[in-house]
């Protein structure tokens, strides 16, 4: 492990926690300005942990330890995606390890946790927000394997970096029927696995029709600060990942710092303009009814299937 690795991995996941924020006060800003609204700034979620990280986190009465190890679990799973996965460079040591059932293994690890802290409070809406934060899951986990299975079969691994890297070798594979349909199989459940619409909506107050805010309503200060450090983290990296598999140019292939600095460059920009994207259709878009949720989830599934059938047949 030479210092331009150790030194790339850093770089990595410094950007993303810093950037993290900054992409929800995009999502933000873009929503507030089309809707009318001036918008408290792209900088008003930092400034939102730094004014929780000064206060007391405090547990509700009967809680246990799982309760207190929710947001630690959640923050430490995606933070451990954020080393490990190719989205500054392919050549970074930890990428032998980014494979893609580990990936989704963690994910489905800091999801676990924040439900069973919600179960864990005894409230009523904590437990509505659980079950419907696991169904949710049961139905996008699948798909998510699908869409990696359906790249990783000309590939012969399930190694994230070395889908990227193939990608970017040979790109007209973009444009290829089974690549197309795992694009928009990822997409929507990109958007359900960072509860935005129109599966979730992260700014609503009706309890009746949260499910990751209402798991969350226990918690305060520090521990409020550390889920949303993860849960911003959590959608940078789902934004990341899809940008890099389907969108892979400008993904360093060395250690050399300007090789890094491009990397690290580019995927800001990849990142800046999938949040814009997200923003604008959110402000066209009305939450799904609960019940209709399942079918827009077994629809990216279906676009699964179809992927990895394209995969085989039309290779």
């Amino acid at each position: 492990m030479t210092p331009g690795a150790i030194a790339g991995v850093l770089l990595q996941l410094v950007l993303l926690i810093a950037v993290a924020p900054y992409v929800v006060g995009v999502m933000r800003q873009v929503r507030a300005r089309l809707e009318g609204r001036a918008g408290a700034g792209i900088g008003q979620p930092w400034r939102d942990l730094r004014k929780q990280l000064a206060k007391e986190a405090i547990s509700p009465e009967g809680s246990s330890w799982v309760f207190t190890a929710a947001p630690v679990v959640l923050l430490a799973s995606t933070l451990v995606i954020a080393a490990v996965g190719p989205f500054i460079s392919t050549a970074s040591p930890l990428d032998r390890v980014a494979d893609l059932f580990a990936v989704v293994a963690l994910l489905l690890l800091g999801t676990v946790a924040l439900a069973l802290a919600g179960l864990d409070t005894g409230t009523a809406f904590g437990g509505m927000g659980a079950s419907r934060e696991i169904t949710v899951a049961a139905l996008a986990e699948p798909t998510i394997l699908l869409v990696g299975f359906a790249l990783s079969a000309r590939v012969d691994s399930s190694n994230l970096a070395a889908i990227v890297d193939r990608i970017q070798h040979q790109p007209a594979q973009i444009l290829s029927p089974a690549s197309l349909l795992a694009a928009v199989a990822l997409a929507v459940v990109v958007v359900a696995e960072a509860g935005r619409l129109p599966v979730d909506n992260p700014s609503t107050h009706l309890e009746l029709t949260m499910i990751h805010e209402a798991m969350i309503l226990e918690y305060s200060g520090r521990d409020l600060a550390t889920i949303e450090l993860g849960s911003a983290l959590r959608l940078t990296v789902l934004l990341g990942l899809w940008a890099n598999l389907f969108l892979p140019w400008g993904v360093a292939t060395s250690t050399s710092p300007s090789a890094l600095g491009i990397g690290a460059a580019v995927f800001v920009g990849k990142v800046a303009i999938l949040a814009v994207a997200l923003a604008v259709a959110e402000v066209f878009m009305a939450k799904l009814r609960l019940f209709r949720v399942p079918e827009l989830l077994a629809g990216s599934f279906l676009f699964g299937v179809l992927a990895v059938s394209s995969s085989f047949f039309l290779a």
